[in-house]
């Protein structure tokens, strides 16, 4: 039986987009995720993050300190809501791969591992690479967030806040 899934991605969706961020001291939580994350698993929904990582390939920082990171958010996620994403998908690399949004590799992974019905699925992304990927394995709703030139202000975090909210929101009045 196929399942239905939330795919994220990571920086900018669920922690605070401050470039190449991979230690837990840069790491912060956007305001308003642990309420969506709630939401998705409440009506049955797969979590998973599906995020490009190119810091690792361009040297910044390594495979384990991704992996390290991961676990701290899980652990976090873990401790505040009971449950955490059900997979963390990444691409370590910078081009000529399968895995890097746009491409699909990471989406496709997620539906050996799971059988995912992606016409039923959701994609939370902040770029179009994102939207992209979602829009080739055929999701069947796409948000797409952007802040442009973000300064870590509480303007931005609360402009996370209403718009993640708003899927909420969206999303119950859609079932209704």
């Amino acid at each position: 039986m196929k399942r239905k899934a939330v795919f994220f991605d990571r920086d900018g969706v669920i922690n605070l987009d401050k470039g190449y961020v991979y230690s837990q001291k840069e790491f912060e939580f956007c305001s308003g995720i642990f309420n969506l994350l709630s939401y998705y698993k409440s009506q049955d929904y797969l979590l998973f993050v599906v995020t490009n990582q190119s810091g690792i390939a361009r040297g910044y920082y390594s495979t384990q300190d991704f992996l390290d990171l991961t676990e701290y958010m899980q652990s976090e996620i873990m401790k505040k809501l009971g449950f955490a994403f059900d997979k963390i998908y990444f691409c370590p690399h910078l081009e000529g791969c399968q895995c890097r949004k746009p491409k699909t590799g990471m989406f496709e992974e997620a539906n050996m591992d799971f059988k995912i019905d992606f016409e039923k699925s959701i994609m939370i992304g902040d770029k179009q690479s994102d939207m992209q990927a979602a829009q080739s394995i055929g999701i069947g709703k796409k948000y797409f967030f952007s802040l442009k030139k973000p300064d870590f202000s509480g303007i931005d975090n609360l402009i996370w806040v209403i718009a993640l909210a708003q899927i909420k929101d969206f999303e119950e009045k859609e079932k209704k």
